[in-house]
């Protein structure tokens, strides 16, 4: 027979461990049980969790899971509690972290719990998201297309920042073939075709290589109520250069500019490089003075260009100018740039700036590979008679 203080000693430990349990928020119920079997329950399951939940709390457990691989078990454990109450807030959470796990067959099975359940509205936000989800993190394009077609079954209907977003995926991961049906479909989810749009589809076209309905959809622009502004040109302006119609490409610009539109660099970077892909090395260098005059202010990859098309035509002199100007405003040259012009200097037995250009090379980071200082040093030796001469020079490249 066990002493009565004993027993009460043991059923206060008992009551305190209990306490303890409830302050914290889990639950035992075996009270009658032994200390040591009192374990506390799974984090995770939902059945053991207080009696109602909130939407506000419900999406709170998704943003808190440690192991966002559990997402579709804790989803399927709060769909079978009766105050399930799904948000667009939940499903969002919910793809977001499938997403962040790339478990993407566990968004698709999310969609199709959201289509078979119909318990609340979703927004043009919500399938934006997705779509990105689809496109960007799992280049799903067929179920981009499939949930931009289909918006209209969850009783919405995409907004033009959606529709374009479809457009410009479906460009940019080259899939020509269904850009066309995506276009045409614009009428039947209510959107109203814009000029983001319609830019769209003109980069679309000289990306495949169909310059001329690029062009015929810039001239119907007026007859979709838009207006072309920089953009347009620019997507059209690059088409045409890449086919080698550059004098098109200017005409189109004084078209632009009799219209109003101001260029702006990227446009002016496109008929550049245009021109001295083109072998019209003296014109993309003047039109680089004309930006200048304009107010057009250069960025790194214009200098690069105009460089580029100085050492096409061997003005080493000018090309190492504009390199000592891009370093006075902070930009690099590529390593190739530099390349060229010491390749160029050698040829023309100009050792006295090989040193020069060399420590810029350095002080932007990069190190010359050894053909290149046995081509220097070929230059050097063949300038220098004499050995004082020679290590002189060296000394003055090295240090």
């Amino acid at each position: 027979m066990i002493p009565r203080s004993i027993s009460a000693f043991t059923i206060n430990l008992r009551t305190i461990h209990l306490f303890f349990i409830q302050s914290t928020g889990h639950y035992c119920y075996h009270s009658i049980a032994p200390l040591n079997s009192c374990k506390k329950p799974d984090p995770l399951d939902l059945r053991n969790h207080k009696d109602w939940l909130s939407p506000t709390e419900a999406i709170k457990i998704f943003e808190t899971l440690k192991d966002p691989n559990s997402t579709l078990n804790v989803l399927d454990q709060l769909s079978k509690r009766k105050d399930y109450k799904p948000t667009e807030a939940l499903y969002t959470t919910v793809i977001n972290n499938l997403s962040k796990v790339k478990n993407f067959d566990g968004v698709e099975q999310v969609m199709k719990r959201i289509k078979f359940e119909k318990r609340c509205r979703l927004s043009d936000e919500f399938f934006y998201n997705v779509m990105r989800v689809y496109g960007l993190g799992a280049g799903r394009i067929n179920r981009v297309i499939e949930t931009l077609l289909g918006m209209p079954g969850y009783g919405c209907w995409p907004t033009a920042k959606t529709f374009n977003f479809v457009l410009n995926l479906l460009v940019n991961t080259r899939n020509f073939d269904v850009i066309h049906e995506v276009y045409v479909s614009a009428g039947r989810l209510g959107v109203e075709i814009d000029v983001c749009c319609l830019n769209i589809m003109i980069k679309g076209l000289c990306k495949n290589g169909d310059v001329d309905a690029a062009r015929q959809v810039f001239d119907e622009m007026p007859k979709q109520g838009c207006r072309p502004n920089v953009r347009t040109f620019s997507a059209l302006v690059h088409g045409l250069c890449e086919n080698n119609r550059v004098e098109e490409a200017f005409s189109l610009l004084a078209k632009m500019e009799s219209e109003g539109v101001e260029p702006d660099t990227i446009l002016m970077n496109i008929l550049i490089s245009g021109l001295r892909k083109n072998g019209r090395v003296e014109e993309s260098i003047e039109l680089f003075k004309t930006m200048l005059l304009k107010g057009c202010e250069p960025v790194t990859s214009t200098y690069q260009e105009v460089l580029y098309a100085l050492l096409d035509s061997r003005k080493y002199t000018d090309a190492m100018k504009l390199i000592q100007k891009m370093s006075s405003k902070k930009m690099v040259p590529g390593f190739n740039s530099y390349k060229s012009i010491i390749s160029g200097l050698c040829e023309e037995n100009r050792a006295g700036d090989i040193d020069l250009v060399l420590k810029q090379m350095i002080e932007d980071g990069f190190v010359p590979k050894l053909a290149m200082w046995k081509q220097m040093l070929q230059c050097i030796i063949s300038e220098n008679t004499s050995v004082d001469k020679l290590t002189l020079k060296i000394n003055k490249i090295c240090y």
